[in-house]
């Protein structure tokens, strides 16, 4: 049977199957290099190693990807967006300043061993665009504001606390790569109750009493 689809329409279809198909593998690809950098590490995590976790060659990789900076650059782009995508919707669904700055904290503890591992690399030039961390930064800096102005938090130096809470969260990498067994929820717990005794106004009472 003839399909009564026009060309234009046909050809349109395809390219738009096409371009999903794409999209699917260079997703597949830098969830792969994840795994890969988070597990071996960032020298050991070979184009090689990544396209094996894949199931493709070195060569689809080359052909979605410019080299291996170019992936790690998308990598540590879909890490910092997942993240974002995981805790805006918890942050804002909270009835107040001081519920959604513990439930940012403890949301996602864990930022992927991977950004430690590509962090920690070295080399002359940065592996990524640290401007992605930005609004990571400014969303702590919103709600720590806005805690003040409402006058559920005391006064102090917002910036100063935001940089305080992101290295706190940030140093959790390193802890579990020293102690695989770290308890991330006790952990995530005792960073809850101490950025809200650090941030709480002295007229309120601990979070749950």
């Amino acid at each position: 049977m003839r399909s009564n689809s026009k060309p234009s329409e046909q050809g349109a279809a395809e390219q738009g199957r096409q371009s999903f198909i794409e999209a699917a593998r260079r997703a597949q690809i830098i969830e792969c290099a994840i795994d890969a950098i988070a597990e071996l590490g960032f020298a050991q995590a070979s184009l090689a190693q990544i396209a094996k976790r894949a199931g493709v060659s070195t060569g689809v990789i080359s052909y979605y990807f410019a080299g291996k900076d170019d992936l790690i650059r998308e990598v540590a782009a879909h890490v910092y967006e997942v993240g974002r995508i995981h805790i805006e919707p918890r942050v804002q669904q909270q009835p107040d300043a001081r519920s959604a700055l513990l439930d940012f904290i403890a949301a996602k503890p864990l930022y992927p061993v991977a950004i430690m591992n590509i962090s920690r690399a070295g080399g002359d030039a940065p592996r990524f665009d640290h401007a992605i961390e930005e609004p990571r930064r400014t969303g702590y800096v919103s709600i720590l504001g806005w805690g003040q102005e409402v006058g559920l938090f005391r006064a102090f130096d917002v910036s100063v606390m935001a940089a305080t809470i992101i290295e706190a969260l940030d140093y959790i990498p390193h802890r579990l790569a020293a102690e695989p067994d770290l308890d991330l929820a006790a952990y995530a717990r005792e960073l809850v109750t101490l950025f809200d005794l650090a941030t709480r106004h002295p007229n309120l009472s601990i979070r749950g009493d």
